[in-house]
């Protein structure tokens, strides 16, 4: 973790006079920042990631499957990182990105051999699904990176959690689980100062498009523990944003795949949140669902992961209900 953070630390200021000059993220009316802000600070946060996990690899007995199924992960962010890295500078069209994507989810997806699903659904289904749900994944944790700290508040908690929580499963595969989520949270760690509103550099595609693969896999590796209720509970702030977004979007028949700023982050600065407001709200929303994931790998029965699902539901709507109203500001008295 340590590593990880120090690496990505100097790779940003090694990378940024390079940013400044060629990777410029330019104000426009969906933008939250005011001014010209360079972006592709998520190269330095995946190779930290990359080449942390390498240096684990040189340095400790790791079994071979892991290493086998290391290149697949590394391989499959290097080609989202790329995607994203072009589309920073000359934007895709939508349909050659979507189909990269799928490529890349695949392939995590068909190597990792697991079982979310009850048995009755074949594999080729499940798998199917893993795949939708793996791209839509990626894709909205691309769509939520658009404040300053709001990934680093979002992924740091959960990238964390499952470090703790990856180990408490059965899965042989816990032990690359934990050095890949320490590796991702310590990266996110180092960028951090850099993203601090008001922010210096920004993820950009190049990093958001590859964390969201990365977070993916450590959360399809816990629900193939069988902790599918504590899988959904960690990122379930970032699904339901997005997701409830998306709809409305499609409800109103909008371009979907076009940027915006519908999102209840965003609407919540449009309200009076400041940005360290919005970044607390989801920190702390993101300890009460990590203590709620705890709770369902703790009391595995049942009723305790559906009343831990419905209560984490719950609580997320209670801060989306929040961003999406005008911050009322309590007058102080001053007595005389």
């Amino acid at each position: 973790m340590l590593t990880a953070g120090f690496l990505s630390a100097v790779l940003i200021v090694a990378l940024k006079p390079l940013l400044v000059r060629y990777a410029l993220a330019r104000p426009n009316a969906r933008s939250s920042h005011q001014s010209p802000t360079p972006q592709g600070g998520g190269i330095a946060v995946v190779g930290a990631v990359l080449i942390a996990m390498a240096l684990a690899f040189a340095l400790l007995s790791l079994p071979d499957h892991f290493f086998k199924t290391f290149v697949v992960l590394a391989g499959a962010s290097l080609l989202l990182a790329i995607v994203g890295a072009v589309d920073d500078i000359r934007p895709l069209p939508a349909s050659l990105r979507l189909v990269l994507q799928v490529a890349a989810v695949a392939a995590v997806v068909v190597t990792s051999d697991l079982r979310v699903l009850p048995e009755v659904v074949p594999l080729a289904v499940e798998q199917a699904i893993l795949i939708l749900g793996g791209v839509w994944f990626v894709n909205l944790v691309n769509f939520m990176d658009g404040l300053d700290w709001i990934t680093v508040a979002e992924m740091v908690p959960v990238t964390a959690a499952i470090a703790l929580l990856g180990p408490a499963g059965e899965l042989p595969m816990s032990v690359l689980v934990t050095f890949v989520a320490l590796a991702l949270c310590g990266a996110l760690l180092g960028f951090a100062p850099f993203n601090k509103p008001v922010a210096r550099l920004f993820l950009g595609d190049v990093g958001s498009l590859p964390i969201g693969l990365l977070v993916g896999w450590l959360l399809l590796q816990l629900a193939g523990t069988g902790a599918l209720a504590a899988a959904l509970l960690l990122p379930l702030y970032y699904l339901m944003d997005a997701t409830i977004t998306l709809l409305r979007r499609i409800a109103r028949r909008e371009k979907v795949w076009e940027a915006h700023r519908s999102h209840f982050y965003q609407k919540a600065t449009d309200n009076g949140f400041s940005v360290l407001q919005v970044n607390a709200h989801v920190f702390g929303l993101n300890l009460v669902l990590a203590a709620l994931a705890a709770m369902t790998l703790v009391w595995p029965s049942g009723a305790v992961q559906i009343a831990a699902l419905a209560l984490g539901a719950a609580l997320v709507g209670l801060v989306l209900r929040r961003f999406s109203h005008p911050r009322v500001s309590v007058p102080l008295e001053v007595s005389r």
